[in-house]
């Protein structure tokens, strides 16, 4: 019976080991972002995960900066766009727009209807904080109601609604909102690339 236990408490701490979300360290030329990858986004995660070990991200600038929207990066510091390759949609209901949410860009539905994501493209959410008005406007666009968490996140520290079950969320920002919110405050010029680059100096896994 003892060893029988022992070896269901490997198998459970295994198990928990598996499961446990994967963090990543941004550095950047104006601070530090930390970001949490999903579990349930496996995809996407250990896409994430195989770029950051290969140093794909390292040197590439934030490309595209929308106040009150989001930043977006992704592409090789040799100027390549992608990989070459897109990865399923893993929409799901339970990840959504909030700040901080870290997204899969992706090509329009026009040429893409299976809402393929990018190899390599991502964006954190900045939005903005919704009040109850905003939120109903929302709300009668998409033509669905936000459930209790998507309100109460949407009320409080903000978010892109409209963007929900268009695009995959496969992680969220842990430490390094402020960092967001400072490079989405850069000056752009010409397709909201800022003036003076916004680099992602490395990403690293956080052990």
């Amino acid at each position: 019976m003892k060893k029988l236990l022992l070896i269901l408490c490997v198998f459970l701490g295994m198990a928990a080991q598996a499961q446990k979300e994967t963090k990543v360290l941004i550095k950047t030329t104006l601070g530090d972002i930390t970001v949490m990858l999903y579990y349930d986004t496996p995809l996407h995660r250990d896409n994430f995960i195989k770029l950051v070990n290969e140093g794909w991200y390292t040197g590439s600038p934030f490309h595209r900066v929308i106040k009150k929207f989001m930043i977006q990066g992704g592409q090789n510091a040799d100027g390549r766009v992608d990989p070459g390759y897109r990865i399923p949609a893993e929409i799901k209901s339970n990840h959504f727009h909030k700040k901080g949410a870290l997204a899969a860009a992706r090509q329009a539905d026009q040429v893409n209807p299976q809402k393929m994501s990018s190899g390599s493209q991502f964006y954190i959410v900045q939005g903005e904080v919704l009040d109850e008005v905003k939120i109903q406007r929302y709300e009668s666009y998409l033509g669905r109601t936000f459930g209790a968490r998507e309100r109460q996140a949407y009320m409080s520290i903000g978010g892109t609604p409209h963007l929900d079950g268009e695009y995959t969320v496969f992680g969220e920002v842990t430490e390094g909102l402020d960092v967001v919110d400072k490079i989405a405050a850069v000056k752009t010029g010409y397709m909201d690339v800022p003036v003076e680059p916004v680099t992602i100096i490395s990403m690293e896994i956080v052990k």
